[in-house]
């Protein structure tokens, strides 16, 4: 084989391979971004918590308790929430999760935070219409 002819097969291979990568990437920038769940997520531990955090725009995070009357009340609208908007819903339950409730002071349940790019943007302590808790959301979309 003549080092010609080796020189165009090499940049034929390149050409097709530059093609396939422009290929692979046009289709990654149409992939929207990991879909928002229509169930809340129970998370467990700070590196779940962490990976919830950065894998959604906004989070609503939930700070209950089994044992909380009010956080029972608060159940219904919490699973509305994750069905019928764009953020995602995050559940900690803080007798399971002591250091994820010291870490964000959590005193009383429920409680809940609202997350926008990783940042505590918005708590709310007690229960509350799931307007109020919506048009928070809203502002953050």
């Amino acid at each position: 084989m003549s080092e010609a002819s080796s020189d165009d097969e090499i940049d034929e291979i390149r050409a097709q391979k530059r093609e396939e990568l422009a290929s692979q990437l046009d289709d990654s920038e149409e992939q929207p971004d990991e879909a928002v769940p229509s169930e809340p997520i129970y998370v467990n531990g700070a590196s779940e918590f962490d990976e919830t955090l950065s894998s959604y725009d906004v989070v609503l995070v939930d700070f209950h308790a089994e044992w909380c009357g009010p956080c029972k009340m608060l159940e219904p609208i919490v699973a509305s929430l994750a069905e019928t908007t764009d953020a995602a819903v995050a559940k900690v339950d803080i007798d399971q999760n002591q250091p994820l409730a010291q870490r964000f002071q959590v005193r009383s349940v429920p409680t809940l935070l609202l997350f926008s790019d990783g940042e505590a943007v918005e708590q709310i302590v007690g229960v509350r219409d799931e307007s109020t808790y919506r048009s928070l959301i809203e502002q953050y979309l």
